[in-house]
């Protein structure tokens, strides 16, 4: 704090002494130490509240940049969560219409005759070829002992 040589302090010491005298000078000095005691603890209790100071500005920078940080990830995140499901509801509504043109394809009702993929002509019903399933069993042959 102060820069005082050997000399300086001589000199200021036999000033003091000349001034205050020598009853007086021990509890000056006493006194003047308490004080130079106190001054360097509030100064280093001064040093100590910048120095939190300054960290918690540090600290409160670091968090707003984790926070912003944060932010844009999530918002990345969501934008990928909201075309994944674009694309998901996209392919779900092409397979429901690709299933209900398959089921009318299907239905002998919802479409009358297509044409064959083979001859071109309109395909026909096992009734109207002829292959309607029997409803009773075959008669089986009998056993004939020789």
């Amino acid at each position: 704090m102060f820069d005082v040589g050997f000399t300086e302090l001589m000199v200021i010491a036999v000033v003091a002494l000349i001034v205050i005298g020598p009853e007086r000078l021990p509890r000056v000095a006493r006194t003047l130490g308490h004080l130079f005691g106190r001054l360097q603890r509030y100064v280093n209790d001064v040093k100590a509240d910048i120095s939190r100071e300054i960290e918690l500005e540090e600290l409160k920078k670091f968090k707003s940049t984790f926070e912003d940080a944060a932010r844009g990830v999530e918002s990345e995140v969501n934008t990928e969560i909201n075309s994944v499901q674009s694309e998901v509801t996209k392919t779900q509504n092409e397979l429901s219409s690709e299933l209900n043109s398959l089921a009318k394809i299907e239905d002998p009702a919802a479409a009358p005759s297509t044409p064959s993929p083979v001859s071109g002509e309109p395909s026909l019903t096992p009734s109207e070829i002829g292959l309607e399933p029997r409803s009773e069993a075959p008669a089986k042959p009998e056993k004939t002992t020789v």
